[in-house]
């Protein structure tokens, strides 16, 4: 009896002892199935980010220009799930949602200025999401909603839009590595701002063009670019002077009167897509009650609206080659008159973006409406 006794006991250990074995075998291959680690990017904050594995839903923030920067880049808008109504407003004015009419489709309710609602966001399923470098309010909200968040600066590097082209350009090939559409662009705005600045860096300083940019003007404000602003930049790269680089107010706070522009008296002016404001409205005083017939650049017809390309082209983004070429042929036509701006255009989109855009296309480019500039962009 007692031999039978130890015999069964035996028999129960060894079954024990073999169901935990197959229990622990069995969980093996479960944990060699779990999702691999991402790949880790370092951000324009010094942030390093995971990625997922698959990045297929992207939301973007107060970085206006971006979305159309990443749909050029894939040649396709389909990733883009959510993004601000700025952007929107562009897209459905300019180029880029003719060319991707899946960008239209984007939602945009789920963010207010630089205010973004997580609750709203994380009903889109982002993978991931590029915010507003300069918020730290926006990058502590999507840590808390547990989303990627990659930071994206827009003036970090001292509003060059060259240089800020291509540090853009270096996120995106990292977060999208063997997806790009685009070959040599980067190298290619570089040959471009070496091409104008050999051609305007000879001009003697009393022999400059001085410009001036209405970034924003209506009945009630009129804002200019002073030193610290995208239109230092344009008018310095294109070869002028800006009359109002003595302000240095940053980005959207540097306003002022008729009385200053009066006491400027600029040879050019430029018009942004961030203000409905167009050349006819100074040539013939529709804004404002305010007599613009004696400043140089209205008497000699020397008014231009910036180019609404795939955003809005004041900003740095895809277009931003093109803008500079833009600025040196209408601040010195007699230097860069055998400049053909449509082929320039059409060669540019075709080669390195695959799209061919039509004549009615680049008309439109260069001849925008007052629809695009009904918001205006933060100094963030």
């Amino acid at each position: 009896m007692f031999r039978k006794l130890i015999t069964l006991c035996v028999i129960m250990l060894y079954a024990v002892f073999s169901l935990y074995g197959c229990t622990r075998t069995a969980q093996t291959p479960a944990a060699q199935t779990e999702t691999p680690v991402g790949r880790i990017i370092v951000d324009h904050n010094g942030d390093t980010v995971t990625l997922p594995s698959a990045i297929n839903r992207v939301a973007v923030t107060s970085i206006y220009p971006l979305p159309a920067f990443i749909s050029m880049y894939l040649g396709s808008a389909e990733k883009i799930v959510g993004m601000h109504s700025v952007s929107m407003s562009a897209a459905e004015s300019g180029t880029l949602g003719k060319l991707f009419p899946e960008i239209l489709n984007a939602d945009t309710g789920w963010i207010q200025g630089d205010v973004l609602n997580a609750e709203e966001l994380l009903k889109l399923a982002p993978d991931v999401v590029f915010y507003n470098a300069a918020s730290a309010a926006q990058k502590e909200a999507l840590i808390e909603a547990g989303i990627p968040a990659i930071g994206i600066h827009a003036t970090k590097w001292n509003f060059d839009a060259i240089v800020t082209f291509d540090k853009w350009l270096e996120i995106i090939e990292q977060v999208f590595p063997g997806e790009s559409r685009v070959s040599g662009v980067s190298e290619y705005s570089g040959s471009v701002l070496a091409e104008i600045t050999d051609k305007v860096g000879d001009i003697p300083d009393d022999e400059r063009r001085r410009a001036m940019f209405l970034y924003q003007y209506d009945e009630t404000v009129m804002v200019t670019s002073g030193k610290n602003f995208f239109g230092q930049y344009w008018i310095t790269a294109a070869g002028g002077i800006n009359v109002a680089e003595d302000m240095t107010e940053v980005g959207v706070n540097a306003v002022i009167n008729m009385e200053q522009v009066y006491a400027w008296d600029p040879e050019i002016i430029y018009i942004t897509n961030f203000t409905a404001a167009l050349p006819d409205d100074l040539y013939f005083n529709r804004i404002g009650g305010d007599d613009w017939s004696e400043v140089n650049a209205v008497k000699n017809r020397r008014v231009f609206k910036l180019p609404l390309g795939a955003y809005r082209t004041y900003t740095p983004g895809i277009d931003t080659p093109l803008t500079l070429k833009w600025m040196a042929k209408t601040m010195y036509p007699e230097l860069f008159e055998a400049m053909d701006l449509d082929r320039e255009v059409r060669d540019y989109y075709s080669d390195f973006f695959g799209v061919t855009l039509t004549d009615d296309d680049i008309r439109a480019m260069f001849n925008p409406t007052g629809a695009a500039g009904v918001a205006g962009f933060t100094n963030k």
